[in-house]
């Protein structure tokens, strides 16, 4: 049995609240299949974007920067992102240490 989207973003969020990471869902998208993408903002202009995807080597699923720089810049991506993708979930969060959780086990 598959995850929804929507299931997998609450369990995300919640995570997120347990370790002090505010988090918000700027983008709702499709709720049993839309994809997700998550803002990193440090807080210093700068951002990094995030796209689960599939590592060549393993075969695993993964998540890869898609974007990092400038946070209008990576702004930028997330419009061209939605403009081609309307069912997209877009996730930003705030954190100084560049903290995301993404690389804990459950969230891959």
């Amino acid at each position: 049995m598959r995850l929804t989207t929507e299931f997998w973003v609450k369990a995300y969020l919640a995570r997120l609240r347990l370790a002090d990471i505010p988090a918000y869902v700027v983008a709702h998208g499709d709720d049993t299949g839309g994809a997700v993408l998550v803002k990193l903002a440090t807080l210093d202009g700068k951002a990094r974007l995030f796209q689960r995807s599939f590592d060549l080597m393993t075969g695993e699923r993964a998540w890869i920067v898609l974007n990092e720089g400038d946070e209008a810049e990576v702004d930028g991506s997330i419009r061209r992102q939605r403009d081609m993708d309307p069912d997209l979930w877009v996730i930003e969060l705030e954190d100084r240490a560049g903290r995301h959780l993404l690389d804990e086990p459950g969230l891959t």
